[in-house]
């Protein structure tokens, strides 16, 4: 017998090594996805709610995605769907995304849609949501119950949890050797709506007990690295080990966030356990953003938001990572939120516009992003000349050079709007100034009114005094720190002069001008242009020229750009003289 059952544990753990294609590793400072043992940056985009709910619609879809450049994209798995009946499963659109995918060159993330789904319960089976005896709700502080199932629940978890094992081990044994299915998130954007906790009478003992051994003694281990919010929060009642929730964090409504935060985390975290049994590849959870000035419940309270990601991480730490959904605007400060030394970033939504292109770029450059992911993405235009596609199919072209440099130190990433123009990066003894494409003199569209399109892109540090600059929409100067400083701001136009003149150097005026008079004072080195090349990146991230730039491409070697609506990629070389 004993025989029988290490046999059958053997190929239960072969099953899920064979299935296991995608993981995640340390790279120098970046966390990397790795899919078939190479590194792996998602361009993705993700479907709309109920955009693969039927055969036809999916297999619309996944073609027109490959046209635009797309190598992930992330697809609901709705449990109402695939149990409508207690018991009884059906794997039918599954299967679909798999061989759909996979006819299009796509990889897949899956989103599970069970318990919740926007804080609410809505893809839940009707089996389950007629049954509020076996499975409650959570309920406002004046009793109201909502359409959101209770994280406090052992009956609500079983029922989730055995949808979501059947669904996995299904995909394990479905995509064993293909590999198609790199990542899951479970549930999605989970929060209490109307309350910022759940008021039910389970709710309200776990409340009035001691909070768990388990959070205090991480609070304590990794206090020097907690979120500002959560040190402050835990510091202001003397940072006790233990106590009631109010003892330990306050008495409001902040409080009741971080308490059901636990708890959602806690339920999340036995989610994760039965995926790593089953189907053992990077796991995450995405959290709708506490925007616009609202409190917890007011959005939803309690998710896997950033000043919340102590509570995820002690009481979830099989998940790998928490994710932003991004509609609001500040779109470079809400990225900074979640790339922290202990949060890799990937952005699983984000309002879908033609500036995505040029986000995406800045995320990878500037925070060594997992990857980035438009919702409605069907929805969107495939036209290769749209900025989306062409920021996506150039960022492929890329891929091989910016999974080699992530993580070391020397990459940068640009994001410029109308209000947002420049950046100055110090790289050692040299200065890199930024800017909008449309900060320069000559282009219409830069003063004729029109709205600017964002401009962006990264810079990668290839040798001393050798870049790659790739992008859309910017303009990148080069000077040493000593020749900076001494730097006269003088406006050229488009041929290099200066813009407007001083009569008193004409020397027909008759006048002597100071820019006549010999000056021996300049003492610092100065930088230049040594060559400038337009390449394209082959597969093992070395450089085909295309052409060469130089004279008016450059300013007359003042300067590289990449001009609205161009995608490049320009191999820089410079030179030192005094």
């Amino acid at each position: 017998m004993k025989k029988i059952v290490l046999s059958a544990l053997l190929m239960l753990a072969v099953m899920s090594l064979d299935a296991q294609h995608s993981s995640l590793r340390t790279y120098g400072d970046a966390v990397q996805l790795m899919v078939d043992g190479n590194p792996f940056i998602v361009l993705g985009g993700e479907l709309g709610n109920s955009s693969a709910s039927c055969a036809e619609d999916i297999e619309s879809h996944f073609s027109k995605l490959h046209e635009m450049g797309l190598n992930t994209v992330l697809v609901p798995a709705y449990w109402d769907l695939l149990e409508p009946v207690e018991g009884q499963f059906d794997f039918s659109l599954t299967d679909k995304v798999l061989e759909e995918a996979r006819k299009n060159d796509l990889k897949v993330v899956f989103l599970w849609f069970g318990a919740w789904k926007n804080s609410m319960s809505c893809y839940a089976p009707l089996w389950f949501k007629s049954d509020s005896r076996r499975f409650p709700r959570a309920r406002t502080a004046d009793g109201k119950p909502l359409e959101i199932a209770s994280a406090f629940s052992e009956e609500v978890f079983k029922a989730d949890n055995k949808a979501f094992r059947a669904w996995l081990s299904h995909i394990a044994e479905a995509d064993k050797a293909h590999g198609t299915v790199i990542m899951v998130q479970i549930e999605n954007e989970i929060g209490m709506l109307e309350d910022a906790r759940d008021h039910s009478v389970t709710a309200d003992r776990h409340f009035n007990a001691k909070v768990p051994r388990q959070l205090t003694e991480y609070l304590s281990a990794h206090k020097d690295i907690l979120h500002p919010y959560m040190l402050e929060k835990w510091s202001s009642a003397g940072c006790r080990m233990e106590g009631t929730w109010t003892e330990l964090f306050g008495e409001d409504i902040y409080t009741d966030e971080i308490f059901m935060a636990w708890f959602y985390a806690s339920y999340v975290e036995r989610m994760a356990k039965s995926a790593r049994e089953i189907y053992d590849i990077p796991l995450f959870v995405n959290a709708a953003m506490n925007s616009r000035g609202r409190r917890p419940g007011e959005y939803p309270s309690a998710g896997p938001l950033a000043h919340l990601k102590d509570i995820w991480h002690a009481a979830a730490p099989s998940v790998d990572f928490l994710s932003p959904d991004i509609y609001d605007d500040g779109f470079k400060d809400w990225v900074a939120k979640y790339h922290l030394p202990d949060n890799p970033l990937f952005i699983p939504e984000a309002k879908m516009t033609q500036d995505n292109g040029v986000r995406a770029f800045y995320v990878i450059g500037e925070h060594d992003a997992i990857g980035i992911s438009p919702f409605a993405i069907e929805d969107s235009s495939d036209a290769q000349e749209t900025p989306f596609v062409q920021g996506y199919l150039k960022l492929r072209e890329l891929m091989p050079l910016v999974t080699k440099w992530q993580g070391q130190d020397a990459m940068w990433g640009l994001l410029f709007s109308q209000n947002d123009r420049e950046r100055v990066i110090d790289d050692g003894d040299l200065v890199l100034t930024c800017r909008h494409n449309f900060t320069l003199p000559w282009d219409p569209r830069a003063t004729d009114g029109t709205a600017w399109p964002e401009g962006g892109g990264f810079i990668i540090r290839l040798a001393e005094d050798e870049y790659l600059i790739a992008g859309n929409g910017i303009v990148v100067e080069f000077a040493t720190a000593q020749e900076k400083a001494g730097q006269n701001q003088i406006s050229l136009g488009e041929d290099g002069f200066v813009i407007s003149g001083d009569a008193s150097d004409d020397p027909s005026s008759g006048q002597e001008g100071g820019r006549g008079r010999k000056d021996t004072s300049w003492k610092a080195q100065r930088v230049g242009l040594g060559a400038v090349h337009e390449v394209t990146v082959l597969q093992d991230a070395s450089f085909r020229s295309v052409r060469s730039l130089n004279g008016d491409q450059t300013h007359q070697g003042r300067h590289v750009r990449i001009s609205v609506g161009d995608w490049k990629a320009l191999h820089v070389r410079l030179y030192r003289y005094r």
